[in-house]
């Protein structure tokens, strides 16, 4: 037993079993609008950010600050060696803070940069793992996320007054050369996916899973051909044979059968959407048997980090039911 995570895996496994679940989420979902279902959240861990979301969008981005305020916690709870940890999940924060930054940047003077929205009801994560399709949308209002002493280089980056300035720092930074604007929120999330991998041993499957739908949008669905670059982060996750893929059969037999596994029950490419709930389900069902081990340790901390993000990706779902008055989530069913 390492003594000097016993702390940090009891503070783990307590903030864990705090979550809403995925059967009070289910409720969520049903209920007829968002004012029902934030105040139904009332009391829960998510209550202090969400009492002042008016629209989905702001309810959403609660759910995130959520998370991200629990990763904040818990690295003050980690012995000196732990911090690296919890600061490659974050990176994920900083990782949409420079998006939602080189968006205001673009759009000129007046634009307040805020964090981006995810791009689809399943963006999951251990921030919101996996990530593979880029935040579509900047909340005018909304301030960056604060990430506090998890930060790798925001505290620089956001200083940058320009996209020239802002491609500089990035490339002189550990996100390294952005490539270009269209490209940076694959090359972001390529970064983000390998230092996960390489923090967390046991997170490089969700990591794979990652890079393999972010592969299969780009290919299938963007129809867009991957830089040089990007295939050169991906290559350590799912090698280099996907890079001419026309199909689902195609990129399916030109990766490993682990990570093809992540494709086996996509038929056409629009549903993709469901492969990435059934990581984001995979993934916490890895974090609940992390949470399990035996042993405190780092594993026990990724294993609470896991839990809580899919926690937060499951009340997402079901705010976005909610506010639409559906009855139900097509999101929550496709992992039932």
């Amino acid at each position: 037993m390492r003594a000097d995570w016993v702390a940090a895996s009891v503070r783990a496994r307590s903030m864990a079993q705090r979550r809403v679940g995925a059967g009070t989420c289910r409720e969520l979902s049903t209920l007829p609008d968002l004012p029902a279902a934030v105040e139904a959240l009332e009391g829960s861990v998510y209550s202090d950010q969400l009492s002042s979301a008016r629209t989905l969008s702001s309810a959403q981005q609660a759910t995130r600050r959520t998370v991200l305020w629990q990763l904040r916690v818990l690295a003050g709870w980690l012995p000196a060696g732990g911090t690296p940890l919890v600061r490659a999940a974050a990176a994920r924060f900083e990782a949409d803070n420079i998006l939602a930054l080189a968006a205001a940047l673009r759009a000129g003077p007046g634009t307040t940069a805020g964090p981006a929205a995810p791009a689809t009801p399943a963006s999951t994560g251990v921030a919101a793992m996996p990530a593979s399709a880029p935040p579509a949308s900047v909340p005018p209002a909304a301030a960056a996320f604060d990430l506090g002493g998890l930060a790798m280089a925001w505290p620089r980056l956001r200083t940058a007054d320009s996209t020239e300035t802002l491609f500089a720092m990035l490339a002189a930074s550990p996100w390294g050369d952005p490539d270009t604007e269209t490209a940076l929120p694959d090359l972001l999330t390529a970064v983000w996916l390998r230092r996960l991998a390489s923090t967390a041993p046991a997170a490089r499957p969700w990591a794979v899973a990652g890079a393999v739908l972010t592969a299969a949008r780009l290919l299938l669905v963007d129809r867009i051909r991957p830089s040089d670059r990007l295939v050169s982060l991906l290559r350590p996750l799912i090698g280099t044979g996907w890079t001419e893929a026309a199909s689902l059969a195609e990129l399916t037999s030109a990766l490993s059968p682990a990570a093809g596994q992540v494709l086996a029950e996509v038929q056409e490419p629009h549903e993709l959407w469901q492969a990435e709930a059934r990581v984001a389900a995979q993934v916490e069902a890895d974090g609940f048997n992390l949470l399990r081990a035996g042993l405190p340790g780092p594993d026990v901390v990724l294993g609470a980090m896991a839990v809580l993000a899919a926690d937060a990706w499951r009340v997402r779902a079901a705010l976005a039911a909610a506010a639409a008055g559906f009855g139900r989530s097509e999101v929550l069913d496709a992992v039932a």
